[in-house]
């Protein structure tokens, strides 16, 4: 990793924001408008929306009207959001391109900052920086001074990404060089649950990635409506998540990762199970976790952690009790489990919750 100060943009560089929108209209010009004000750029905006009920499409088309910076594309038919994030992208003809939903906000300066750091590293083909989750109104962020940026080989923070089995980028805040997305190509629509995810992977491999330290660069929209929360569900996800790694795992440099990934991304499953089952809590959700993790982790009831609780499973399904030690066992995590949820339901009744994403 490379640290450097951050420097002003140079000249006026174009930009698009593509915002995928699905039943989102009440949100659309705020998204909109924070993705046009942005200082020192020629900034564009891409509106898609996906067929929305609730006439997003309608409300979408008169922000154009009124703004020639703004187009629309509508879809005649449902297409679902990988499609849509696609159909944005192809119509981009500007050198740097974002998506953003349009729930989410993007930060003042935020993609002058990201393209600052790409004028000045050719190589760079993203960047992104910290994402200020909230509910309600959005935070009013004071100015911060921008003063550094960090740069990874992509290799290397792949690497780091998947050591950590976890996905760094929330979206919002993640600026491509388009000349990036036409290399690698659009979302995977295999992927519905982990497109995110599988992109950044893919853009690392061929490209460097950089982060912006310091001022937030997007605002991300907490709410019971996020599509993650409604349609996706921690089975399917956790999946996803582990084939959205495949692009990484075939490079010579990280075929070694595969045993840690696999151990990381099955034992958080593990671990929710584990804990309802000694307290007699089961459903066919649960069943559905028991059968991600061992797609993702073929060998866990091999491993010195989970052989006990392969064989609390083997005794529900004779119908008998968990042992009397899994019992033990799960006891501790479970309860600090349940304070966890109670700290983070105490947190979110705070009508703003920031979260620093880590690079």
């Amino acid at each position: 990793m490379r640290i450097e100060l951050g420097r002003p943009v140079a000249g006026l560089p174009s930009v698009t924001t593509v915002i995928p929108c699905y039943n989102y209209g009440h949100f659309l010009e705020r998204a909109v408008r924070s993705a046009l004000d942005q200082p020192g750029v020629d900034a564009r905006v891409v509106i898609v929306d996906d067929a929305s009920p609730d006439g997003s499409g309608k409300f979408a088309e008169r922000l154009a009207a009124g703004d020639d910076r703004i187009s629309v594309i509508r879809h005649e038919q449902n297409k679902g959001h990988i499609a849509t994030y696609n159909d944005g992208f192809a119509v981009v003809d500007t050198e740097f391109v974002t998506l953003v939903s349009a729930d989410d906000l993007v930060a003042r300066g935020a993609l002058t900052r990201a393209i600052a750091v790409m004028q000045r590293n050719p190589r760079v083909g993203l960047v992104y920086g910290r994402a200020v989750r909230f509910r309600g109104e959005p935070p009013i962020e004071r100015d911060r001074s921008w003063l550094l940026a960090a740069v990874w080989p992509g290799i290397r923070w792949a690497r780091a990404v998947a050591r950590r089995a976890t996905n760094p980028i929330l979206s919002p805040e993640a600026v491509l060089r388009t000349a990036a997305l036409r290399q690698i190509g659009g979302y995977n629509a295999q992927l519905p649950h982990a497109g995110d995810l599988e992109y950044w992977l893919r853009t690392a491999l061929a490209w460097d990635v950089a982060r912006v330290v310091g001022p937030a660069q997007a605002f991300y929209r907490e709410h019971d409506t996020n599509m993650h929360n409604v349609r996706f569900g921690s089975g399917k996800k956790a999946v996803q998540l582990f084939d959205a790694f495949a692009p990484l795992l075939s490079h010579p440099a990280t075929a070694n990762l595969l045993p840690r990934l696999r151990r990381r991304l099955a034992a958080p499953l593990l671990r929710v199970v584990e804990r309802l089952l000694v307290v007699g809590h089961w459903s066919s959700e649960l069943d559905e976790l028991v059968a991600a993790a061992g797609a993702i982790w073929p060998e866990w009831r091999l491993s010195r952690r989970w052989s006990a609780f392969g064989q609390s499973l083997d005794r529900r399904a004779d119908g008998l009790a968990p042992s009397a030690g899994s019992v033990l066992r799960a006891w501790v995590p479970a309860n600090l489990d349940r304070l966890r949820f109670k700290l983070e339901a105490l947190v979110h009744r705070s009508p703003v919750a920031a979260h620093e994403i880590g690079g």
